[in-house]
């Protein structure tokens, strides 16, 4: 791996804060519903959403790390999964169901596919250049609506740029026991190029995808799977994973990585993310619930 940029390490600490932080509001009652983190994955939206800034992204239930990544932004995605009013849909959308121009998050398992391509299909009708970009996991390769997207994204050519975040596990589900045969497999039968990437080396991972995914600029949709693993429960405690299988996603943890290259720098870009973090926390902590639950 060579030095890692301090900008993306700066980016992956917080998000990797702002999820351990959400974790502990969770545990003290402050997170209306459930929330999903994506500590283990942070590396994945910093490396990509770096190469298509223009992009329109569609987000998943795991998709907090997706947004920071292209907004950095924690002020107001911690007041929108609170319920305040300062939050990006005023409170109303949770942890969830997160909209802003050009970006969007949806809990509905598969439900941005076909959106994200018909939104790419608007963009090569128009001229205007860019792409969609969809975030899917492992558990999604069951819903047919995913496949119906691919089917027409590679008939019609559209700029549609998937990305797996395949973990191994669809919420208690290990993969081996719903998927039959492999994702590349089934990209290849509908003619879609297909690249897996298992490795956290943001430097690296760009390297890789610039040339695939500028030629889902030029209309030939793309998926591209990375082997990672979550390092939380699905959601909450439900976690199933046996001692082997969670000390094996610490020892693949991007963060034990990065920190063994980054000593001095590494340590002390993370004081930085806890103290701004921090101050987030109790900015939003502070602020009115939103006007909507109070409607309700």
């Amino acid at each position: 791996m060579t030095a890692p940029d301090l900008r993306d390490v700066e980016r992956m600490l917080a998000i990797r804060v702002f999820e351990e932080k959400l974790l502990e509001l969770f545990a003290a009652g402050k997170v209306p519903g459930t929330t999903h983190t994506c500590l283990g994955q942070e590396y994945i939206p910093v490396a990509v959403l770096d190469l298509v800034p223009d992009a329109d992204v569609f987000s998943n239930h795991r998709g907090h790390g997706h947004y920071l990544a292209r907004y950095d932004d924690p002020r107001g995605l911690l007041a929108e999964i609170l319920g305040k009013d300062e939050g990006i849909c005023r409170g109303v959308g949770g942890s969830q169901h997160v909209y802003r121009p050009g970006f969007m998050s949806t809990g509905v398992q598969g439900s941005g596919v076909p959106v994200a391509a018909g939104v790419a299909l608007s963009r090569k009708q128009r001229g205007t250049g860019g792409l969609s970009l969809c975030f899917v996991g492992d558990g999604t390769w069951g819903e047919g609506v995913l496949y119906e997207t691919l089917n027409i994204a590679a008939l019609w050519n559209l700029p549609l740029l998937m990305v797996v975040e395949n973990n191994g596990i669809a919420q208690t589900t290990p993969s081996a026991d719903a998927l039959a045969g492999t994702i590349g497999g089934r990209a290849a039968a509908f003619g879609i190029e297909h690249i897996l990437i298992d490795g956290c080396d943001v430097d690296a991972i760009r390297s890789a995808l610039a040339g695939p995914v500028a030629r889902v600029r030029s209309g030939e949709p793309l998926v591209v799977e990375f082997r990672t693993e979550r390092l939380g429960p699905h959601s909450k405690g439900d976690d199933t994973r046996d001692a082997q299988w969670r000390a094996r996603a610490a020892a693949a943890d991007w963060y034990a990585v990065y920190d063994v290259q980054g000593n001095e720098s590494f340590t002390a870009a993370e004081r930085r993310q806890r103290e701004r973090i921090d101050r987030v926390v109790a900015e939003v902590l502070a602020m009115e619930q939103s006007r909507w639950e109070h409607s309700a």
